[in-house]
């Protein structure tokens, strides 16, 4: 089983980081210390609670460059959220804090691109086409 690592991430935890820009990395310059404790932590599974406006963007978008800072594999990392406009801004926020062209690697999107992918790549092993069509609930009704 996996450590579990949680933390709130609320409005009045604001106060910046102390220290000077130039002893922190890019990814951390921004974030305040309840998120630099989520960004920078070594458990392998985080649990982020935090409501809106508290800056969980950002800060998943510096743990995904502290990762690959860290020498964790782009490849290796997933990055999963509901929207695709949130995918996007996760992906491009990450691409800022790091290495963009390593950033460009993470697996990252919405729960259902990801799982379309990740089907298409290994659908074989039980017995799906890869060629196959997801239909929505207005295709399911008009295909009957």
């Amino acid at each position: 089983m996996s450590e579990q690592f949680t933390t709130s991430v609320t409005e009045s935890s604001t106060t910046a980081v102390e220290a000077t820009p130039a002893t922190l990395p890019r990814w951390a310059r921004r974030l305040n210390v309840s998120q630099l404790a989520a960004a920078s932590s070594d458990a392998a599974a985080l649990l982020i609670v935090a409501g809106a406006g508290t800056g969980k963007t950002g800060t998943l978008a510096a743990r995904v460059a502290h990762l690959m800072e860290s020498g964790v594999a782009p490849e290796r990392i997933l990055l999963l959220t509901f929207t695709r406009r949130a995918a996007a801004e996760l992906m491009n926020r990450a691409g800022s804090l790091s290495d963009s062209e390593a950033s460009a690697r993470v697996w990252g999107g919405t729960f259902h691109s990801v799982s379309n992918r990740l089907l298409r790549m290994y659908g074989n092993g039980v017995g799906l086409d890869p060629s196959f069509t997801v239909l929505d609930s207005g295709d399911a009704v008009e295909s009957r």
